[in-house]
């Protein structure tokens, strides 16, 4: 499938994970905590089993102490250093760009809270400089539904597609046959059953 607009290729794609931190992701209100925490899980396996780069992005404490991310990300892929960015857009900082851009993948998923700010600004400008973007949905959480869903619609206008862990997770897995997409699969079932 390659130079396919639509599907995602994982030797192409690196996985943003955008202020999923203490302090930031209680403030979902549109996704459950407990489901947020599967979706990034589900999202950080992915990923390593498909071989994606990642790329974690935080705000130090106000007393300079790093972010304490979800240990779900690391759960899934193991430990990633934390680039704390310094503007609302992850792509405006020269450290969390340069991890990105360092990959040469030019597809770019992203996960995070709060939707309107920590995804759909990197969103928007990874799409003005020509990366194919996915927001990874059931690992995002926004401000309000009213909120979110006006984030989404300017993402969608600016070409970013919404996307969940379940269609990454079947899409992905190719040839059912294969132990790689049964261990893809298991991943899609854990998000389903919960």
């Amino acid at each position: 499938m390659d130079g396919s607009k639509s599907r995602i290729d994982p030797q192409d794609t690196v996985v943003l994970f955008a202020d999923l931190q203490a302090g930031i992701v209680e403030l979902s209100k549109t996704m459950p905590m407990d489901r947020l925490k599967k979706g990034v899980l589900a999202l950080a396996k992915l990923a390593k089993l498909f071989d994606m780069p990642a790329v974690v992005s935080g705000i130090a404490g106000e007393d300079g102490s790093p972010a304490k991310v979800l240990p779900e990300i690391g759960d899934g892929l193991g430990t990633l250093p934390t680039h704390h960015r310094t503007t609302c857009d992850s792509f405006l900082n020269s450290d969390i760009c340069s991890a990105i851009e360092s990959t040469g993948r030019r597809t770019l998923l992203i996960a995070g809270v709060a939707t309107e700010l920590a995804v759909q600004l990197p969103a928007l400008t990874a799409a003005d400089l020509g990366y194919k973007v996915h927001v990874v949905m059931d690992a995002c959480g926004g401000m309000s539904e009213r909120t979110e869903e006006a984030a989404l619609q300017r993402m969608i206008h600016a070409g970013v597609t919404p996307v969940s862990v379940m269609t990454l997770a079947g899409e992905l897995a190719g040839e059912l046959t294969t132990p790689r997409a049964q261990q893809a699969v298991g991943i899609l079932y854990s998000m389903a059953g919960s």
